[in-house]
């Protein structure tokens, strides 16, 4: 049995871990990571994945951003998603996409509009993920524009929504 909680200030170092066991310890090194500067997780949707001995086996974190080119309060403000990780050996079992599923219901649920991320859309896309939703939202260099994904979690909530993703605390 696995449970999905929501990740805990004592849960933090086994988090990290994992992150690094799935995509390295040079992960933060990622472009996507330059929008996470000055801004907290999004509290609520950082989720575990607990097995029977409460060993974290999975998470997912969000951030806050913003998308445009001005002031803050003429920005777009949606959520950053990622990263996702389960472990090598929980891999297969369909917990990644509870926690994507689980988080996506609570970020609506939250009151969110938009949710971005950067990653493959044959996978993304079963959770509504779509490259098309993004194209006119531009991340940070040197990430790839193909592998930027939007999610509107309201209908109509990335009609005109264009310009660059920025840092939460960043100012026009």
């Amino acid at each position: 049995m696995t449970d999905i909680i929501e990740e805990r200030a004592e849960d933090q170092d086994a988090v990290e871990a994992l992150f690094d066991v799935a995509f390295a310890p040079g992960r933060a090194n990622l472009s996507s990571y330059r929008l996470r500067i000055g801004a907290k997780p999004v509290e609520g949707l950082c989720l575990t994945a607990k097995d029977e001995f409460d060993v974290v086996v999975g998470a997912i974190r969000y951030w806050p951003i913003r998308i445009g080119d001005g002031p803050a309060d003429r920005c777009a403000e949606a959520l950053l998603l990622g990263p996702v990780a389960v472990h090598p050996t929980r891999q297969s079992e369909g917990l990644g996409a509870r926690l994507i599923f689980d988080s996506l219901s609570r970020a609506e649920t939250q009151g969110w509009r938009i949710v971005l991320l950067v990653g493959d859309e044959p996978y993304y896309g079963r959770f509504g993920f779509r490259r098309e939703a993004a194209r006119r939202i531009a991340f940070p260099e040197p990430t790839n524009p193909k592998r930027v994904l939007g999610l509107a979690l309201r209908p109509g909530a990335l009609d005109g929504v264009v310009g660059a993703a920025r840092p939460w605390n960043e100012s026009a």
